[in-house]
């Protein structure tokens, strides 16, 4: 019987993540993995695996959604590998974390009880451009960009649960994006503040993403009237994201709420 591997879990609105360390998972099948632990009755349950190893001064991670695929980076996800840290280091108050999308930095900023808040920066975006896309029979209007990774936002578009889960698979999966893509409806509510919910790649429905609302803020200033320091409100919650001349920051809460070992396969 193969040892067990250690878990940490972590969730950010809603938007939850198992924490790894790379070293305990030598020779698995990493996407049957991140299928087993991720599925929500027979395995643990979360949106993702992230796989981690600390370094002298970075923490490298890999990210597995959970049906299996290679995400780039998740902006929820990497703040719960730097609570994470922190843990591990008390008195840390910067974090850095290599990720397929590149490096991220987060600064911590709060620490209430079993929340840490902080600021991380995500990025320039990259690629960002009106589309028009056929999708379940309806011809759609949306922004696509890059965040680190892909994203297609629908600004205007009523936040209909319904439409989400008829529009969310079909984009994701459509030929425009050949590495697929996650997926936002948006309303801008007030130039300081959008409204978002979300089909993440790999994983479906999610109270909240910190890239999804990256992307839909970056779509909001740029093609619908928003200010570029706004608030992003999901089911889970609100999250902050600045669109400075050096890229974005995210700003938002991350919690560790389980710690055990997997057992299975």
């Amino acid at each position: 019987m193969r040892p067990g591997i250690s878990i940490v879990k972590g969730q950010a609105y809603g938007n939850d993540f198992l924490l790894a360390p790379e070293a305990e998972v030598e020779g698995r099948d990493l996407p049957a993995l991140a299928r087993a632990m991720c599925t929500r009755n027979d395995g643990i349950g979360a949106d993702g695996l992230m796989l981690y190893s600390f370094g002298p001064s970075a923490i490298r991670m890999r990210l597995f959604n959970a049906d299996g695929s290679a995400s780039e980076v998740s902006g929820n996800g990497i703040r719960c590998l730097a609570a994470l840290a922190v843990r591990e280091r008390p008195g840390l108050s910067q974090v850095l974390i290599d990720t397929p999308a590149g490096q991220k930095m987060l600064e911590l900023q709060e620490q209430n009880d079993d929340a840490l808040t902080f600021r991380a920066s995500m990025g320039v975006p990259q690629d960002i451009r009106p589309i028009e896309i056929q999708a379940a029979g309806e011809n759609i209007q949306a922004v696509a960009l890059s965040v680190g990774n892909p994203q297609c936002v629908l600004l205007g578009e009523p936040l209909a649960q319904s439409r989400l889960l008829t529009l969310g698979p079909v984009i994701e999966h459509h030929p425009k994006f050949p590495n697929r893509t996650n997926v936002s409806f948006a309303r801008v509510e007030a130039p300081n503040r959008v409204r978002i919910i979300i089909w993440e790649r790999g994983v479906g429905p999610t109270r909240a993403s910190g890239t999804g609302a990256c992307g839909a803020a970056v779509a909001a200033a740029s093609y619908g009237g928003a200010s570029r320091d706004i608030e992003v409100i999901s089911p889970g919650g609100s999250q902050r994201v600045e669109w400075l001349d050096d890229g974005l920051y995210l700003t938002g809460w991350a919690k560790l709420v389980f710690e055990g070992r997997w057992l299975g396969s």
